[in-house]
């Protein structure tokens, strides 16, 4: 395929991501801020958002699971994990992570064990994404060409 063509595809690809609410302004913010002297700004980034996440998932998880339910120590873990997800702008999970914390605040433990459920569905599926979204960047580089400039409004 020529990198026309993978640069088009790379281009549809990265707007349906904004248009069915996976992504928001903010990861075109940490895009603008990667150049030439750090050009894996943003997968590095990302990159440590995951790890982070698959931390943070565990925990809640495991904290759910104990008989008596500390709500204050899952909310903390929920509201990281918002502050983290919007920080990259995975829209989908940081709202996730907001209707989380209404549970929390209710102590609802039914509420909480469904929303855990969500955040992960909606994290896996950004990760998906976004590692699909960097391997065709991978592919555009290796050959020869350059990652398109991506202007959207809001």
């Amino acid at each position: 395929m020529e990198v026309g063509q993978m640069q088009r595809q790379w281009v549809d690809y990265t707007k349906s991501l904004f248009l069915e609410g996976f992504l928001d302004g903010q990861f075109l913010q940490l895009q603008q801020l990667q150049d030439e002297s750090n050009p894996d700004f943003v997968v590095e980034v990302v990159s440590l958002f995951f790890e982070d996440s698959e931390k943070l998932l565990n925990d809640l998880t495991r904290a759910l699971e104990q008989p008596s339910v500390d709500f204050k120590r899952v909310d903390a873990h929920v509201h990281q994990f918002k502050g983290s997800s919007s920080s990259i702008g995975a829209q989908r999970v940081k709202n996730a992570c907001i209707a989380f914390r209404n549970f929390c605040e209710e102590q609802n433990t039914e509420g909480c064990i469904r929303c855990v459920q969500q955040v992960k569905q909606e994290y896996y599926l950004v990760k998906n994404k976004l590692e699909t979204l960097f391997a065709m960047e991978q592919q555009i580089v290796a050959a020869g060409g350059s990652i398109p400039i991506l202007e959207l409004s809001f």
